[in-house]
């Protein structure tokens, strides 16, 4: 959801302590020169905005602590920003790069420098546009290294390899979108899905590239999965291989094995895989899943998992995903997160004593359209607490920081102002949002609690919430409406793990804590990229 951008912007003033390797860290230098090229995919020729002339964008690889200078050319026809997914920019907020609220869009013609600050972040992160749907085509993985003479908290892996999971369009990104808020109706469902820029075997169009990943026997390969789709949580499996999960959002998690994994959009994860099968081709596959009630395109795409010295074809009906709507499937890969008492990890700090709670409702509602494209009365817009975002003026930051008046109010819900039965039948039910550029102030040190709760309006389904500035403890998730005298006592304050990106359930909810310990302004925002949302706290 969030056509314009579902925003929930954090303003927190405390130092961030962040020493960790730094008598080691290095400084990192990359160009990025951002323009139009063409690519020919589905047997058709389509103009995408995209990094050095390539789909994904080029992968930024440093190590733990290091520091990054990205200096982005626009050389494309509108703005943008860039965002460094999962880094919390300790003591540098003005750096990470949602367009509106850190900064305002480096426009066409210009550039602009970035200062990317390591602290805890360890394994597999992102990187991506941060205006409206320019993220579907820039965007690229950001690897995070051990530091020197750090180890692995498992076997080190003989290579590693980088996967990304993308939605694809026939058409331009911005164009998509750009006709969405004009005629008020959500925009279109992708013609294809994508591993590492490419469509594989199942589209029918012979002139299709299919992503080999060469493996040696009885070597050991880290995946560094990342799901940059625009709006459909993936499964992931490979052909008789047995996947094992030790990362997700740049934090170790405790080790488990499974034949499948589920990552929602923005959310990366780290997986081991050992070549130990008969010498062949083995098919990697994605698929998307959805609970919700408009479900996306069933199309399986391919990958080939490919043995050096490999001969023989493939089988298409070897490929084993769950279905599309297997919410069983979804609710055991996540319950199976947890965290890891490794020292690689930083120390468990679970807040207990809770500060500032906040019940969070998400949905898609209605406004009135008022321009001459409308095709009706009302256009699709998506919110949170019944406030859909409204880009300001300038940027936040700058605002919050040069006490400009008249840019955000102070006044962010802290809890839905009107209560109903969330996941029921809303049929009939008032569907107005409020416009507003609307923030929550947090003060230093406070232990915050969010519940995310899932509703039936407009559809319903999951949603991928991302923190920006932060990463947070997920503590729980259910079905149903939050129950706040009975859910909190299914918590899980032991080991719950540590990320940035959170799956909220359909007809269901989810909790996170954290500290406000980042000072700055940040963001709370959707992954999901249907319809215009949000709102912010400070």
């Amino acid at each position: 959801m969030g056509l314009q951008q579902d925003t929930v912007t954090w303003f927190v003033g405390i130092l961030f302590l962040s020493t960790l390797f730094l008598c080691s860290a290095d400084v990192h230098h990359y160009e990025f020169f951002v323009r139009e090229s063409n690519f020919t995919k589905l047997c058709n020729t389509t103009t995408l905005l995209v990094v050095n002339d390539s789909y994904p964008g080029p992968e930024i690889r440093v190590r733990r602590g290091d520091t990054v200078f990205v200096n982005v050319h626009n050389q494309g026809n509108y703005g943008f920003t860039i965002h460094w997914h999962g880094v919390k920019q300790p003591r540098n907020p003005w750096f990470d790069g949602p367009e509106f609220i850190t900064q305002c869009p480096i426009q066409p013609g210009t550039n602009f420098t970035y200062e990317v600050i390591l602290s805890d972040e360890i394994g597999t992160l992102w990187w991506h546009a941060h205006s409206d749907w320019t993220r579907g085509s820039v965007q690229g993985a950001f690897i995070i290294l051990p530091a020197e003479n750090e180890t692995y908290p498992f076997p080190t892996p003989d290579a590693d390899q980088t996967i990304i999971l993308q939605s694809w369009y026939n058409g331009d990104y911005k164009q998509i979108i750009d006709q969405a808020l004009a005629t008020g109706i959500p925009p279109r469902q992708p013609d294809a899905y994508a591993i590492n820029g490419n469509l594989g075997d199942t589209y029918g169009c012979t002139n299709d590239t299919i992503f080999r990943m060469q493996v040696d026997y009885e070597k050991m390969y880290l995946l560094r999965i990342i799901n940059a789709a625009m709006n459909e949580q993936q499964f992931f499996s490979i052909t008789n291989h047995t996947l094992t999960v030790v990362a997700q959002d740049a934090s170790y998690v405790r080790r488990f094995t499974s034949d499948y994994i589920l990552i929602s959009p923005g959310q990366t994860m780290d997986v081991l895989v050992s070549a130990n099968q008969n010498v062949g081709q083995y098919y990697m596959a994605t698929r998307p899943f959805s609970d919700a009630s408009a479900m996306p395109p069933d199309n399986i795409t391919t990958g080939i998992f490919q043995y050096t010295n490999s001969e023989g074809g493939l089988n298409a009906s070897l490929i084993t995903l769950p279905a599309r709507d297997d919410t069983n499937a979804t609710n055991s890969f996540i319950s199976r997160i947890r965290n890891t008492n490794v020292t690689q990890n930083p120390p468990l700090n679970v807040p207990t004593g809770i500060d500032r709670r906040v019940f969070i409702t998400i949905a898609t509602n209605t406004v009135p359209c008022n321009t001459s494209q409308c095709l009706l009365p009302n256009r699709f817009v998506a919110s949170l607490n019944n406030v859909s975002f409204v880009f300001p003026r300038i940027d936040i930051l700058k605002a919050y920081y040069n006490s400009t008046g008249g840019v955000f109010t102070e006044d962010f819900p802290l809890n839905p102002p009107v209560f109903y039965d969330f996941t029921g039948n809303l049929t009939g039910f008032n569907t107005r949002a409020e416009l507003g550029t609307r923030a929550v102030v947090l003060n230093y040190g406070e232990a915050v609690e969010i519940v995310l709760q899932a509703t039936q309006l407009g559809g319903g389904g999951s949603h991928p919430i991302h923190l920006h500035g932060f990463s947070f403890y997920r503590v729980g998730s259910g079905s149903g409406n939050f129950n706040n005298e009975t859910d909190p006592r299914t918590y899980n304050l032991v080991d719950p793990p540590l990320i940035n990106t959170i799956h909220v359930p359909g007809k269901g909810w989810a909790a996170l804590r954290f500290f406000a310990n980042n000072p700055g302004k940040f963001s709370i925002r959707e992954k999901k990229e249907k319809i215009s949302s949000s709102s912010i706290l400070l």
